[in-house]
């Protein structure tokens, strides 16, 4: 255990360093342009190696949830916990984020850390954060067109939607079909399984704010669209009316 906090710390220090050189290199951009960047790479980086260990290295976690870690799932566990070591005094130092995500975070690095003690339980760990991540390049994307001044066209519009159908579909689905396999398999410990259970929760939290988001944005959009449609009718009856008119002259 020693040796691994050492290289979490090792590897906090790495993103710290890497955020000191974006706020140098990218100073007019602001701190949390950077630090999202930061959080972009990570994203990147975790959904690659968690996806390789699930569909490669193995075990399936959905098969053999509780066994023993394995060098490339600590490698991957390591990396996420100092990056949400990281974020998370970043977040709680520039006030950025609500309780939500707090606890989000709070959550993930006593997971991670409780998957590292025990030795075990590290396949669905990385599962978790490759359901966790897989849809946080878009997230940043959203964050980065806005910024920009292009998130009101259609490439804004298409994050939006990849990002609530992944969102939906690997937390909702996958997530929940995780944490059965995770709660009848008798090899996770107790506290394991209600780490999957408060994660599972959480985005269930997550799910609720999105949903808000999704009615609120495509229910104003399902409006201008009727109300564009009674426009064109209306207008094509009174040009109708027109054109009969203009044959009886």
């Amino acid at each position: 255990m020693t040796s691994l906090a050492a290289v979490v710390l090792l590897c906090l220090s790495g993103w710290v360093t890497l955020y000191v050189i974006l706020c140098n290199i990218n100073g007019s951009r602001g701190y949390e342009w950077n630090c999202r960047l930061v959080t972009l790479l990570h994203g990147v980086l975790v959904v690659c190696i968690t996806a390789y260990i699930g569909y490669v290295d193995g075990p399936w976690p959905f098969t053999y949830p509780g066994t023993k870690n394995t060098p490339l799932q600590i490698s991957a566990m390591v990396l996420s916990l100092s990056y949400f070591i990281f974020d998370m005094v970043w977040c709680m130092y520039f006030r950025t984020e609500g309780p939500v995500m707090l606890a989000h975070h709070t959550v993930s690095i006593l997971g991670i850390m409780l998957t590292l003690w025990l030795g075990e339980s590290g396949v669905e760990s990385c599962a978790v954060l490759f359901g966790s991540e897989v849809t946080n390049p878009l997230l940043q994307a959203r964050w980065f067109l806005r910024r920009t001044g292009h998130y009101e066209t259609t490439l804004g519009e298409a994050v939006d939607l990849a990002f609530v159908l992944l969102f939906v579909f690997m937390r909702v689905f996958v997530g929940g079909a995780m944490l059965y396999c995770e709660l009848i398999s008798p090899r996770p410990r107790f506290f394991i399984k209600c780490g999957g259970v408060a994660m599972y929760a959480l985005s269930w939290v997550f799910m609720v704010d999105i949903w808000r988001f999704a009615k609120r944005k495509y229910g104003s959009k399902m409006a201008q669209w009727r109300e564009q449609g009674a426009r064109s009718l209306k207008n094509g009856a009174v040009v109708g009316d027109e054109a009969h008119e203009g044959k009886l002259d």
